[in-house]
């Protein structure tokens, strides 16, 4: 009687674990940088700006999350509701120094890749989780980021 009991428990827990890896395989995920000869930073980013489609999440302006860079010349969309659109250098430039001053925190550069590993873009953010869903093969959506400052717990609503 022991060891059935014991046989249908372990049953049940490998169904549950089953059950939840599969609900991650729509999730994206990040990934550092690759240090190397051809490094990207953040840098080559703000210098290369024109070659992406450039977001930032926040309030406003003044108050920003964090910042996609979706590259152009990929077949691969990040896309969310309330990220809102860079559209020159100098207003890159102005939300990538007020980032670390809104969040205290040092913000790091990442991948963006789908569950299986293919590129979307990159994140740059220092504060809290970031949630991608792909919702087909070409398009991930990108969920709002968590906001230090924000004291009642909203954090990483849907875009």
């Amino acid at each position: 009687m022991k060891k059935s009991f014991y046989i249908i428990v372990f049953f049940i827990l490998i169904l549950m674990i089953s059950g939840c890896t599969s609900w991650q395989k729509n999730y994206g995920k990040l990934k550092n940088v690759p240090k190397g000869q051809n490094e990207v930073t953040i840098q080559v980013l703000v210098d290369k700006w024109d070659d992406y489609n450039i977001y930032y999440a926040g309030r406003d302006e003044r108050f920003p999350l964090g910042v996609i860079f979706d590259p152009k010349n990929n077949d691969t969309t990040l896309q969310g509701d309330r990220w809102k659109n860079i559209e020159d250098k100098e207003m890159l430039i102005k939300i990538l120094d007020r980032i670390e001053r809104h969040t205290n925190h040092y913000p790091c550069l990442k991948e963006v890749l789908s569950p299986d590993g293919r590129f979307y873009g990159y994140l740059y953010h220092s504060f809290g989780p970031a949630v991608f869903k792909r919702i087909d093969d070409k398009k991930m959506y990108v969920f709002d980021l968590e906001d230090p400052n924000d004291r009642d717990g909203r954090g990483m609503r849907g875009l």
